[in-house]
């Protein structure tokens, strides 16, 4: 398994070096994200995967996310994020405590409310192929990062070949993780208040608070 896993750490770089600015990426890229720019708020529910085969480990956590502007709420099994544009709740029900930090925008961390602009910053792109995934007829295109260091060393986007909306995103990290986001309802220009997106300690009694800022 471990070579397996080397083999496709080495075919992932291999497409990293000659990974390029693709015109055909680029152009589906531009009308993914003019669609979703044209859309004030949403709301979707997507699950979420990770693996890492040489360590054996597959996980599925379902969740919901709303997104307003540069903010956005997270909802999965085992915690919440909640991001006001400048400040980050972490919430864990299990462990009844919050952890509060400064946004950092230039932090290598993929924000959800960027996913659909990310790729004009710092990124390669490059088509791969048309590829069915959930039963939708999707383009494949791979953003590689331009330094060499970043966090993860790809991103691979599934793009609805027929209205430009994303089906799902993969994340793979330098450490042999994979983290897949697949958008299974989206609901576009939900009403919702800015205060949804900060974290109300008094609605939370017992709960512990962790500033790091």
């Amino acid at each position: 398994m471990k070579k397996v896993f080397l083999v496709l750490i080495l075919i992932s770089a291999g497409l990293a070096a000659h990974a390029q600015y693709d015109p055909k990426a680029l152009e589906i890229l531009e009308a993914m994200s003019k669609k979703y720019k044209s859309i004030a708020s949403f709301e979707a529910n997507l699950t979420s995967g990770l693996t890492n085969e040489s360590e054996g480990v597959k996980e599925e956590f379902k969740g919901k996310i709303t997104v307003k502007g540069d903010k956005f709420r997270l909802v999965l099994d085992d915690q919440e994020v909640i991001n006001n544009g400048t400040t980050v709740w972490t919430y864990l029900p299990a462990a009844k405590e919050v952890n509060i930090d400064n946004f950092d925008p230039s932090s290598d961390d993929v924000n959800p409310t960027k996913i659909f602009d990310m790729y004009k910053k710092g990124f390669k792109y490059l088509y791969l192929a048309d590829k069915t995934e959930g039963g939708i007829l999707c383009e494949e295109v791979d953003l590689v990062p331009e330094k060499r260091d970043a966090q993860y060393f790809k991103i691979k986007m599934m793009i609805s070949k027929k209205d430009k909306s994303i089906q799902s995103w993969t994340m793979f990290d330098r450490s042999g993780n994979r983290y897949k986001y697949t958008i299974t309802k989206f609901t576009p220009n939900v009403k919702v208040e800015d205060a949804f997106f900060t974290f109300d300690v008094k609605k939370y009694p017992g709960v512990e608070v962790i500033d790091l800022r």
